[in-house]
């Protein structure tokens, strides 16, 4: 039997990212991630707007890059799978959890928006490059991030 796993989402993080690292080092970096979608109500003729709410996951420098310069608020587009866990509450009640798995990630936007704290980023964002205004990573490439783009590297 075939299956597909992928998730391609692009919204507004709904609280800072949180940094643990495992037992092996590894970072990890969860935030939650709020999607809009607008439409017209064929009925009424009037706009709809409708929320969801993702609870995301990031491991290795990806993670560490997210946490280090993004926050609230900030807008991120990322890709990456499902992934679903349960388990059993203290109570004994069954718990579950559905999450994305972030493979890959871009920065959306320009510098401003909130200001983490333990950097001098003057401009509360991603350091920027002769008016570069994205920066991207991904896990499948083999690289790490090497931060925005150059202007004459930019295809348009």
């Amino acid at each position: 039997m075939a299956s597909y796993n992928k998730v391609i989402l692009m919204g507004n993080l709904t609280r800072d990212p949180q940094l643990t690292y495992t037992s092996s080092n590894t970072a990890v970096c969860k935030f939650g991630l709020a999607v809009n979608r607008r439409w017209r109500d064929r009925n009424s003729g009037e706009n709809k707007d409708e929320t969801c709410f993702v609870d995301c996951v990031c491991f290795g420098r990806a993670g560490e890059t997210i946490n280090q310069y993004m926050s609230k608020g900030r807008p991120l587009h990322i890709d990456g799978r499902l992934s679903f866990s349960q388990w059993e509450g203290q109570d004994g009640s069954k718990r579950s959890k559905l999450e994305v798995v972030v493979e890959n990630f871009q920065f959306v936007g320009g510098g401003g928006g909130g200001d983490r704290q333990g950097g001098d980023r003057q401009s509360g964002g991603a350091p920027q490059r002769a008016g570069a205004s994205q920066g991207g990573y991904s896990d499948n490439q083999g690289g790490g991030y090497s931060g925005p783009p150059d202007d004459d590297n930019v295809p348009f």
